[in-house]
């Protein structure tokens, strides 16, 4: 009866362990609190006194929108601004807190309602943080003026966890 039990014991610590690794993110919780974003690197100053120090422009919002609830697993609240800084495009998650899941990444979709499709929207990276304020780069290349809302997908079971529609 030894090796039966050891067998048994096994096949509890592998289903202890998976379950640990499925359902921890949604106890796991990381906070990241960026400043909100200025003026882009290389940005244009105007021109001033050689002694003033020269001051960031303002970022002007091109878009926001509000994280929304996909289910009780599955959601997301806080805003969601698209600002461009001087010669930039930054997004920026503000306030924000989204259930956590493994492998979660986000994305500019040409889309709306939480849809999106990979060879169209534009990859920002991966979660920074499940609560917070942080920011993404948007790249220079991507047409903003198609981006209707931000994607917020857990590849691994490639469900969405948050979005939120642009306007």
């Amino acid at each position: 009866m030894k090796p039966r039990a050891i067998g048994i014991a096994g096949i509890v610590v592998c289903v202890a362990l998976l379950a640990w690794y499925l359902g921890s993110p949604l106890f796991i919780r990381t906070t990241v609190d960026e400043a909100f974003p200025t003026a882009a690197p290389g940005a244009a100053v105007s021109a001033a006194p050689a002694s003033a120090a020269p001051t960031a422009a303002a970022p002007v919002t091109l878009a926001s929108g509000e994280l929304g609830y996909v289910d009780a697993l599955h959601n997301g609240t806080g805003r969601v601004l698209l600002l461009r800084t001087g010669d930039g495009v930054v997004l920026r998650f503000e306030g924000v807190a989204i259930t956590n899941a493994p492998d979660v990444h986000v994305y500019l979709s040409r889309e709306t309602g939480g849809k999106w499709t990979e060879s169209t929207s534009v990859y920002l990276g991966p979660l920074k943080a499940t609560n917070g304020s942080f920011n993404y780069s948007v790249p220079a290349e991507a047409n903003i003026s198609l981006s209707k809302s931000v994607v917020v997908w857990c590849r691994q079971f490639s469900v969405l966890v948050t979005w939120a529609d642009l306007h």
